[in-house]
């Protein structure tokens, strides 16, 4: 077992001018902070999941995945700036310093918030609703530590974002 680390954040938010639709996971993976990218894991389903909500072909590479988002409207980004962390563990996530979001609100047309999972819900409406007043609905994770949610099962809640 990995020790508990203070970590930054360790890459910006992905958005555009015209970007409508802020998805908000928690702190990146240690996968994902060693791609440098969102959802590096390659057992999240969270890449496979958008291009089935878009019906495009699976993104592999940081540009295919960033073109896919931006041309969909979306942005993306995380509800924790900083934390202490053991791993990828979200309940292991203490010592947490918000991400501001004003980058985002501030420089794109965000108008909706969907959180990946509990943590990144618990965290937003705690820490950075008081500031956006925008509420955020709670999606179910596309970590692969929520096996019980299969790629169809996800796209039964995620397709939610869809309506625009």
């Amino acid at each position: 077992m990995s020790a508990a680390q203070k970590l930054a954040h360790p890459f910006p938010p992905l958005f555009d001018s015209m970007s409508d639709t802020l998805i908000l996971g928690s702190f990146p993976s240690v996968k994902s902070r060693e791609a440098m990218f969102f959802y590096g894991h390659p057992q999240n389903r969270f890449w496979k999941l958008m291009a089935k909500l878009f019906d495009e072909e699976v993104p592999v590479t940081i540009e295919e995945k960033s073109s896919l988002i931006l041309r969909n409207h979306l942005a993306l980004w995380d509800s924790i700036r900083s934390c202490t962390i053991t791993g990828s563990s979200d309940s292991s996530v203490k010592d947490v310093v918000p991400n501001d979001l004003s980058v985002i609100f501030d420089n794109s047309r965000v108008s909706r918030v969907f959180c990946n999972g509990a943590l990144s819900h618990k965290m937003y409406m705690k820490y950075i609703f008081p500031h956006t007043n925008i509420s955020a609905v709670k999606l179910p994770s596309t970590s692969p530590a929520n096996a019980a949610f299969s790629v169809d099962r996800l796209y039964e809640h995620w397709k939610i974002i869809l309506d625009r």
